[in-house]
């Protein structure tokens, strides 16, 4: 007799739009405090390339946005869908 399998639990689908504003938070604050409290121990050691890792991170933060705001809107009308049709 075969062992009936138990539902498989609906897959995570959270809004996506937070954790992109939080990137962009984090290296907005990190790349802030290099420049505010260690710009002279990182010109010192050879690390001024951090500023511009955490630059670079800032802005291409808004691409992601973009698409996670875009994935956002496509979520909404997915649960929209299937909560007409069921």
């Amino acid at each position: 007799m075969p062992q009936e399998q138990p539902p498989r639990p609906e897959p995570l689908d959270p809004p996506m739009v937070p954790f992109a504003v939080a990137g962009l938070i984090v290296w907005a604050v990190v790349g802030l405090v290099l420049l505010v409290f260690f710009r002279g121990w990182l010109t010192e050691h050879g690390h001024q390339n951090w500023l511009w890792t955490c630059l670079a991170g800032f802005l291409w933060g808004f691409p992601g946005l973009a698409v996670m705001m875009r994935h956002d809107a496509n979520r909404r009308r997915r649960r929209e869908s299937a909560a007409h049709q069921g």
